[in-house]
């Protein structure tokens, strides 16, 4: 698969990530055949894309809000999952797994 073809995998699952809920990057991962330091990448650039992206709601496997430096400012991507009803203590999801979205 060509770089911009799992990177527009990674935005298009990121898409389906209904409010309130949250994924992680070994999830998609594993979806798309890549590892999750590539879904991590993917999202670093997923900013810059014309039809959002809810990078919001990826975080890594303990719940960790691990993505929140490459927000501006780095508390915006805890204020965008409070918005949405999940808590979050010491960057972390409280009831991590009331939250996790994976599809059938």
């Amino acid at each position: 698969m060509a770089k911009e073809d799992w990177t527009q995998a990674v935005f298009e699952i990121v898409r389906q990530v209904p409010k309130g809920k949250v994924t992680t990057y070994g999830f998609i991962a594993k979806i798309i055949g890549a590892t999750p330091r590539m879904v991590g990448w993917a999202m670093n650039k997923s900013h810059n894309e014309i039809i959002k992206v809810p990078a919001h709601r990826v975080v890594n496997r303990a719940g960790l809000l691990t993505g929140r430096m490459h927000f501006s400012p780095p508390e915006k991507m805890q204020e965008l999952l409070e918005k949405e009803g999940i808590q979050i203590k010491n960057h972390q999801i409280l009831n991590f797994e009331e939250h996790k979205w994976q599809p059938e």
